[in-house]
């Protein structure tokens, strides 16, 4: 069986995004892009909802062939470019893509069938809508946050319908330069 890998931004106060859905408030750098390219490489499957995935398609694509590509850039970009895509949306219900798998109808139970499936890992990034629908019906394995020392007062809450209790263990915490603070739990 595969394991949902869940990875999010969070405010010290508990929002993956500001009221309007702004992330200009996250801190990123080579450090964090190293620390969670390793654990990316464990994955071969991208679970996204639609917002996101049209973010991460509008740059990784081609990412590592502009002139000024970070490492992490080329190393994402290649493994945007082989890894599996799911995207759980109702307006792309029907399109044919490569390498994508569109999720429109009975995203529980299709999430349910695709971790019954050989291969490595699925891995999320972002995506609050669908992670709080993947948290609350306990399908995701491994949550890593990464607590960036902001508080924003209002936005998108990390965790929402929470239909009961999920006792959590954390495997690991790691503080970067930046002051942010990478939270790594695993269902108890």
């Amino acid at each position: 069986m595969k394991k949902i890998v869940l990875f999010l931004h969070t405010s010290l106060d508990g929002f993956v995004a500001g009221r309007n859905g702004e992330m200009n408030w996250i801190k990123v750098d080579a450090e964090i892009f190293d620390y969670a390219g390793n654990r990316t490489d464990a994955a071969d499957t991208a679970l996204y909802g639609r917002k996101t995935y049209d973010m991460m398609e509008a740059y990784w694509p081609t990412a590592a062939n502009k002139p000024n590509a970070s490492k992490h850039d080329k190393e994402h970009s290649a493994w945007y470019n082989t890894v599996h895509k799911v995207v759980v949306s109702k307006t792309m219900k029907g399109q044919q893509l490569p390498r994508t798998t569109i999720i429109s109808d009975n995203v529980v139970s299709a999430i349910k069938e695709l971790k019954q499936g050989d291969g490595k890992e699925i891995v999320i990034f972002g995506s609050p809508s669908i992670g709080h629908l993947l948290v609350s019906e306990g399908l995701v394995d491994d949550l890593w946050l990464f607590v960036n020392p902001i508080l924003l007062g209002e936005g998108i809450p990390v965790f929402a319908g929470i239909k009961e209790r999920a006792p959590l263990k954390l495997v690991t915490s790691h503080t970067f330069d930046s002051g942010v603070i990478c939270l790594h739990y695993e269902k108890a």
